[in-house]
């Protein structure tokens, strides 16, 4: 299994971060790589990437959501990966965004894209795109606020 821990600090509120971050079927927007983000329902979302030449779907099942503060995920088949975003507020206009994902590569092309660093670049960049979205727009686009307690 590999790990990715990377964070970036954007120049917005914490609430329009975290609102914005929510809108999971805008993920295309700023992430490399991912085609598609379906969300089916209030905790389960439907994913569609390609990478490492091939395209690639699988479920994913957040497992722990907390306003402001946090979004875990697992995927329930497909891809096999889990992580956790989290949110802090470093002032009123300013909040880290860190993000922990454990995944494990398959197939020889995506092992050597993780030997030689690929994905930790991809998550940087990945946050680099977020931030000027959401510094640009000076807004969020949506948000949900619910809660989904750690199972």
């Amino acid at each position: 299994m590999s790990t990715i821990e990377k964070s970036i600090e954007v120049h917005a509120p914490l609430s329009s971060v975290y609102n914005q971050w929510t809108q999971f079927e805008e993920f295309p927007q700023f992430m490399e790589g991912v085609d598609e983000v379906r969300q089916l329902d209030a905790t389960h979302l439907h994913w569609v990437a390609s990478f490492g030449g091939s395209q690639h779907e699988w479920d994913a099942e957040i497992t722990e959501q907390l306003p402001d503060e946090r979004v875990a995920w697992r995927n329930t088949d497909g891809k096999d990966n889990a992580g956790v975003v989290t949110f802090h507020r470093l002032d009123d206009d300013t909040t880290r965004v860190m993000v922990q994902m454990d995944f494990v590569p398959e197939g020889i092309k995506e092992k050597i894209g993780d030997a030689l660093g690929a994905p930790d670049r991809r998550v940087q960049a990945d946050l680099e795109r977020f931030k000027e979205m959401i510094e640009a727009r000076g807004v969020e686009s949506g948000a949900w606020r619910g809660e989904v307690p750690r199972h």
